[in-house]
């Protein structure tokens, strides 16, 4: 059977196993991390631990093994609680339209449809934007996404 690397040797103290049991008998914690938490107990190899061999997590939680090599990894270079807790994105967000480009967006989505259509699609929104040269080029899910986020509804008793 295959084991991790020697190198990521995952050993929960009493108080980090008593913790996870805790975390998975609560009904309010994502799937996610309950998963996390169960591997975790089961790849202990500490004095309480069963310490499963990675073939045996895989078979058990149908996750794959470089999740497991990953959560190895993790709790032992960045520790228990960075297991647990949700990574945020370390990618910069970049924006394809700003404020006043998301309000031309708008504008058009408020004012009437081209000739020969009932209302504006997405796809119509997008290229009037690049018609008008507002952007080079934009999806119709950035136009979507853009819209959803406004709080103006042409169909709402109160349009502003």
């Amino acid at each position: 059977m295959y084991r991790a690397v020697d190198k990521y040797v995952v050993r929960l103290t009493v108080e980090e196993r008593v913790e996870l049991e805790a975390l998975i008998g609560q009904s309010r914690v994502s799937a996610e991390k309950q998963l996390r938490a169960r591997l975790l107990l089961k790849a202990d190899e500490g004095e309480f631990g069963p310490a499963w061999l990675d073939q045996q997590l895989i078979e058990a939680f149908g996750v794959s093994r470089s999740k497991i090599m990953r959560l190895r990894r993790q709790f032992v270079l960045e520790g228990f609680q960075a297991v647990l807790l949700r990574r945020t994105s370390t990618q910069p967000r970049h924006r394809k339209l700003d404020g006043e480009q998301e309000a031309r967006l708008i504008a058009v989505a408020c004012s009437a449809p081209p000739a020969g259509r009932a209302r504006w699609t997405l796809q119509l929104l997008a290229d009037k934007l690049v018609e008008l040269k507002v952007v080079d080029s934009i999806s119709n899910d950035c136009v979507r996404k853009t819209l959803k986020k406004t709080t103006s509804s042409r169909g709402g008793v109160s349009s502003g």
